[in-house]
């Protein structure tokens, strides 16, 4: 393993070494960086043009530069040293002060986007498999395909119109809905829940009355009770949220058979809902850090109740546990979130529009912690769900094609032979092999979302890498454009080194030597 990745990183480093240096001269001849100064006030034209060219070495050839810059980045490698020189740019700001809140910005909005791709993909794609040619089959195909054909900067518009300025109106109208729009979206709903149950026909009218219904009476709550102008979940909204959370999951890592898990799920849950109360008083002087603390401070009590109650398989029981409490502690912050809604929708800086089209925050805007994340929510949902669009498509129709090849497998074949329940066989059998091409799929994708960044980046109007990879580049302003190849090149080659070490992981067949 050591030899691996020391072979590994040396190789990285090479490849590093040659494609800043191809990058750095095409960058460097693709434009003039003075051309803003010339034919400006002949008094000073000359000697701006001086400085700018002592102070960015622009008097030295391209290749010869490039070594230049090499010796400042590689001082960023030398740890407490706080000698970091990525060079300057054309305004005479240092690179490596503006990098990191331009590359705080698009890895918080990737990283949201590719963590939600690779959920909601591998879910859907799991499903689309198990429910092969069936009519949910064939609608999510269509819709994976349409998605992933859509240009960025056309969802990007959409999404601005229909989302953004069409919720912005329908707030400030009051948040009624017509009974007309009532009908249609829970004959809507209907329609979408009768294809993924599926079954006969008979099942199928059933699912669609008791979803079609059931949705027409939620939405006529949220009218009437003015939700979307208060939102929240309250401790009813609570306690059916945790308790599915413990049956859900309960079935998905051991199935409700298995007695010892489903009491540990049901105390983990428990004491979510117990947290729900307990907690009130301290998320008010809260902080990003205590509710991280929180977060994997519960996550460790339902470690520690499977460990306890788990018998002689604790495994199933510690997961059951720890996905429990955690994603019921999840439910907790958002109904903390919806809480502070009204506040942030009635701040004098929003003024009742609280999707935001532009920027990644409201300027002037101050708040807690509640306060700041519904505005960092606002601001980066769009842009989030522009990226996901992107790359829900091709993880839904790689964990579909996966899963199948998996499922026709001899072993899988042999394991249904023994008499195992079908959850077994997915979860426990395929859904781990099935995962392989999906580790190759993440290590590209965070390549070509980061890349995609640019353009969505550029229409929402975010200060982040993209767009100082854009307007650098615009201006053959040379040392930011390197910044930003340096960030990009070294996530890019990450995380294919940690896609070969998943592959291992994941196959006990494959050895890395």
């Amino acid at each position: 393993m050591a030899s691996f990745i020391l072979r590994r990183i040396a190789v990285s480093v090479l490849i590093l070494l040659a494609a800043s240096f191809i990058m750095y001269v095409l960058a460097a001849n693709s434009g003039d960086p003075l051309r803003d100064l010339r034919g400006g006030n002949p008094a000073t034209e000359a000697q701006l043009i001086a400085a700018r060219t002592a102070a960015l070495d622009l008097d030295v050839p391209a290749p010869l530069r490039w070594f230049l810059w090499l010796g400042g980045a590689a001082q960023c490698l030398i740890p407490f040293a706080n000698s970091c020189d990525l060079g300057l740019t054309l305004n005479n700001a240092e690179v490596a002060t503006i990098l990191p809140s331009a590359m705080l910005s698009t890895l918080q909005l990737v990283t949201v986007a590719t963590l939600s791709a690779i959920l909601l993909g591998v879910v859907v794609g799991i499903v689309t498999a198990l429910r092969q040619y069936s009519g949910f089959d064939l609608t999510i195909t269509f819709v994976s395909f349409f998605l992933f054909s859509l240009p960025s900067f056309l969802v990007a518009v959409l999404l601005k119109e229909f989302i953004a300025i069409g919720f912005n109106n329908f707030l400030q109208q009051g948040g009624a809905i017509p009974a007309v729009t009532v009908i249609v979206i829970a004959i809507v709903a209907g329609l979408i829940w009768q294809v993924l149950i599926g079954g006969p026909l008979r099942r199928r009218l059933t699912v669609f009355a008791i979803s079609a219904v059931a949705t027409g009476v939620v939405l006529g709550y949220m009218a009437v009770s003015e939700w979307f102008q208060n939102p929240g979940l309250g401790p009813v909204g609570i306690l059916v949220g945790v308790a599915v959370v413990a049956i859900v999951t309960t079935l998905l890592v051991s199935g409700l058979g298995n007695r010892r898990a489903l009491t540990t799920a049901g105390i983990s849950a428990a004491l979510a809902f117990v947290a729900y109360f307990a907690l009130q008083g301290l998320f008010d002087i809260s902080s990003v850090w205590t509710l991280l603390f929180v977060f994997l401070a519960t996550v460790v009590v339902g470690l520690a109740i499977g460990w306890l109650l788990g018998g002689p398989d604790r495994g199933q029981s510690m997961r059951a546990g720890a996905i429990t409490i955690g994603v019921s502690m999840v439910l907790v912050f958002l109904d903390r979130f919806m809480q502070s809604w009204p506040d942030y929708v009635n701040s004098s800086r929003i003024n009742g529009r609280p999707i935001a089209t532009i920027g990644s925050q409201t300027p002037g805007f101050n708040g807690d912690v509640w306060l700041t994340g519904i505005d960092s929510f606002t601001h980066l949902l769009l842009p989030t769900i522009a990226l996901l669009l992107i790359s829900f498509a091709q993880y839904t129709r790689y964990a579909r094609a996966g899963l199948l090849e998996v499922l026709n497998q001899d072993y899988i074949r042999t394991a249904r032979a023994k008499g195992l329940p079908e959850r077994t066989v997915v979860m426990r059998h395929a859904f781990r092999n099935m995962l392989i091409p999906i580790a190759t799929i993440v290590a590209t994708d965070v390549g070509a979302l980061l890349g995609g960044a640019v353009i969505t980046e550029r229409v929402f109007a975010i200060s982040g890498m993209g767009n100082l990879f854009a307007t650098s580049l615009g201006r053959t302003d040379l040392n930011p454009v390197m910044g930003y190849f340096l960030v990009i090149a070294i996530v890019a080659i990450t995380f294919n080194f940690l896609a070969d070490l998943a592959y291992a992981a994941l196959d006990p067949r494959v050895r890395v030597r």
